[in-house]
């Protein structure tokens, strides 16, 4: 579960956003109020911040999100739980407070706000308010069962990995298999395996890099893993042509049906390669000896 907090002054229009019925708003929790519509516990808050009128970002909002599994998992009973032990944990049990449970695009979550303001004139200490509201968030995830924010984390650093892993290993597979002689042929048998590779070209028509879309995940070539960077693609693909993969007396490349130039050190690079190879083929041959 994530939880997020801050202070605001627009105290009205929050929990009128709170109450929005097109979300299917449901009141789960109220306390120290009888207001029946957003103006009225409105009005009721402002009673109370009339004690103390240096606040300006005199009410609280938060927002409660469990994970979308844990979320067809909580009926109102246990989500009226949850925020009763958000409140307690946070300490403003004797603040008016009220929350709404939003159940728009599958995704459960609550909306929260209480005054900042409490009864004896004081405002709450909102140093932090952010951090403070995670942690009580996940304190409160522990004690239900629920999946903290910490689980959903390395659950996403878990796929993260599964998915460089896949496009490292379909990368080699088709490096060793289609041995591709320039990108063209490069991003074409890499279509074939359900990888898009998309080229990043500059401003100054050069290109910089590529990204790889995969099962939904966006990654550059390098953050995939080091041998995918530009400088290593083109040394592998130069490898794989004769000729190299440069236009003939430039530091050019031919890429989807456009000329593209590369850095003048990768080009160099390029060129060194195709060097040796054609050296190591006249000793091989016997020319020149």
């Amino acid at each position: 579960m994530i939880g997020k907090g801050r202070s605001i002054s627009h105290t009205r229009a929050s929990i009128g956003y709170g109450w929005n019925q097109e979300k299917n708003a449901e009141i789960i929790h109220s306390q120290h109020l009888a207001g029946q519509t957003p103006k009225e516990i409105t009005d009721e808050f402002k009673i109370i911040q009339q004690q103390n009128m240096r606040c300006k970002n005199n009410t609280l909002s938060f927002v409660l999100s469990p994970t979308i599994e844990d979320g067809k998992e909580l009926n109102q009973k246990k989500l009226k739980e949850l925020t009763q032990r958000f409140i307690k944990r946070m300490n403003l049990k004797n603040n008016q407070a009220i929350a709404f449970v939003h159940r728009d695009k599958l995704h459960t979550h609550i909306h929260l706000y209480v005054n900042r303001i409490g009864f004896d004139g004081r405002a709450y200490n909102d140093s932090f308010i952010g951090k403070r509201s995670q942690l009580a968030a996940q304190e409160v995830a522990k004690k239900m069962g629920l999946t903290t924010v910490k689980e959903v984390q390395q659950e996403k650093l878990n796929e993260i990995k599964r998915i460089r892993s896949e496009i490292k290993r379909i990368h080699e597979k088709v490096m060793e298999e289609k041995r591709p002689k320039d990108f063209g042929q490069y991003i074409k048998y890499m279509k074939q395996k359900e990888v898009k590779v998309i080229p990043y070209i500059n401003k100054s028509n050069k290109l910089q890099g590529f990204r790889y879309e995969y099962k939904g995940h966006n990654l550059k070539g390098s953050e995939v893993h080091r041998s995918m960077s530009i400088n290593n693609l083109a040394a592998q693909l130069s490898k794989n042509n004769e000729k190299g993969i440069l236009i003939k007396g430039s530091n050019a490349v031919q890429l989807m049906g456009k000329t593209v130039e590369l850095s003048a050190s990768i080009a160099m690079h390029l060129a060194k390669i195709v060097i040796k190879k054609t050296i190591k083929k006249a000793l091989e041959t016997g020319i020149g000896i």
